[in-house]
């Protein structure tokens, strides 16, 4: 049997918000594996949770960068949130958003390009050296459309195209290119807030599709619910996850009585063509990276000498 230790119960009822035997009697069943026991909660009708992200733990900034019908997204991180408010620090993260715009989302070649008479590696480390934190470049993504716009949004920013969230997202169309730009910037925003996994059903991953059906056939079971009465609850069930999690199903943020499709085909008359989603790219901050917890009043006595 797994060793179920006091900090991965915690971890379960964080992730869940259920309590904490719950926690513990999940991980039991499951010999620990938390991916399972979140399953098992949720098929007892224990857990609220329907997905979960990863905890945004790590620090520094995302970069945000638009030219034409071309759009970049790139995480770099830091140790402390005050790098994230250096001048130096900015500069680098502005200037490898831009490097990324012409070499694109491979952060190797990213780092391999130049800026000026360095690379961006070399850039890289001389800012470590200057500011005598660890950073590195983590990820980047790139959307482009052959006519239409890219849209972008930065939430929480500290300047211009920098800042805790970042969001991309590609219109094709032939339409006025202006009235698109707004558009885009208005659908990056709903992105950044509602979090969506897909643009529609079919771009989800299979193994999630199945996953939920697993759970709500599970509990409905549970329930005593007979076969044919719960081929329809998951069925019911999956529409309703998918206007959570799929980006033209969603109820839109500026107006949650109209979904994301009906604001894009109202849009179509003021833009004066067809309007289509290609892709949209989401990027938090430190998303999915564990950051070890610390106890700053001891790291305050050890610095000081102090036992």
């Amino acid at each position: 049997m797994a060793n179920i230790t006091a900090q991965m119960v915690k971890d379960l009822r964080d992730k869940t918000g259920a309590g904490m035997m719950d926690c513990k009697a999940a991980l039991g069943e499951t010999s620990g594996d938390v991916e399972s026991a979140v399953d098992w909660l949720r098929k007892k009708g224990l857990s609220k949770a329907a997905k979960k992200s990863g905890r945004i733990a790590a620090e520094g900034l995302i970069g945000v960068a638009v030219k034409g019908t071309k759009g970049v997204v790139v995480e770099v991180n830091s140790e402390t949130d005050f790098v994230a408010r250096n001048d130096l620090f900015q500069g680098l993260v502005k200037t490898i958003a831009n490097v990324a715009l012409d070499v694109g989302a491979d952060v190797e070649k990213i780092k391999a390009a130049k800026a000026g008479s360095v690379t961006i590696e070399v850039a890289i480390n001389e800012t470590i050296a200057k500011i005598g934190e660890n950073m590195n470049l983590r990820r980047a993504a790139e959307l482009s459309v052959g006519k239409g716009a890219i849209g972008s949004y930065v939430h929480s920013s500290v300047i211009e195209g920098l800042g805790k969230i970042g969001v991309i997202v590609a219109l094709e169309s032939t339409g006025k290119t202006d009235e698109l730009s707004e558009l885009g910037r208005l659908l990056a925003q709903h992105v950044a807030a509602a979090n969506p996994q897909a643009i529609d059903p079919s771009g989800l991953d299979p193994a999630v599709v199945a996953r939920e059906k697993d759970v709500l056939a599970e509990k409905s079971k549970a329930q005593g619910k007979p076969a044919n009465v719960i081929e329809k609850i998951v069925e019911s069930g999956l529409k309703t996850f998918y206007k959570e999690v799929c980006l033209l199903e969603q109820g839109y943020i500026r107006d949650d009585k109209k979904s994301v499709a009906q604001v894009l085909k109202e849009a179509e008359g003021k833009v004066g063509a067809p309007i289509k989603i290609t892709g949209f790219v989401r990027y938090a901050l430190g998303e999915g990276i564990e950051k070890q917890e610390s106890d700053f009043a001891a790291e305050v006595a050890a610095a000081a000498g102090q036992s």
